[in-house]
């Protein structure tokens, strides 16, 4: 049996909200994204003999959020609804759910790539260096892909307004 010099898990907290914000931002928040999660940290714990203890341990976990988002996008129906989130005030449902549909599809039309590395950035609120550490990318090439990614989001969306652009991001994680 192997002896951990750093334990991974030893501070779960804020690893947990990492991989979960990543997962909701990749399929949305709600039971699955719970799921997804718990299915994150019970491969870690099945795999814990890969990680090396040099290592922060966010990666290694995102890297195994990221084959099991995979595993459940490949398993749903291509025509699956988005979730709505959070509830609003009445006279704000229809505009609401409108503009997180729009971002959502705009987002989702991005090739796979792009939607991994704006989760990744925006969703697990990783830094390029580190981003680049996960998908073997140099952090000048991630933060170029992230500036196409978002430019391709831009131009779907260039009928809205600068405010309901940024409270439609804000909403969806993304800095702007």
């Amino acid at each position: 049996m192997r002896v951990f010099a750093k334990d991974p898990f030893a501070d779960p907290a804020p690893l947990i909200r990492r991989v979960y914000s990543y997962v909701a931002y990749r399929i949305g928040s709600g039971a699955d994204a719970e799921d997804i999660t718990s299915e994150v940290f019970e491969r870690a714990l099945r795999y814990r003999a890969s990680f090396d203890d040099s290592r922060d341990p966010a990666p290694w976990l995102l890297g195994i959020a990221r084959r099991c988002v995979d595993d459940a996008l490949a398993q749903r129906r291509p025509n699956a609804q988005i979730e709505a989130g959070e509830q609003a005030s009445a006279e704000d449902v229809e505009s609401e759910a409108v503009d997180r549909i729009t971002l959502a599809n705009a987002i989702e039309r991005l090739d796979e790539r792009s939607r991994d590395l704006l989760a990744l950035r925006y969703g697990a609120d990783l830094s390029a260096r580190e981003i680049g550490r996960i998908l073997g990318m140099k952090p000048n090439a991630v933060d170029v892909a992230l500036h196409r990614a978002l430019g391709k989001v831009r131009t779907e969306l260039e009928g809205w307004d600068e405010s309901r652009l940024r409270t439609a991001a804000s909403e969806h994680g993304i800095a702007r």
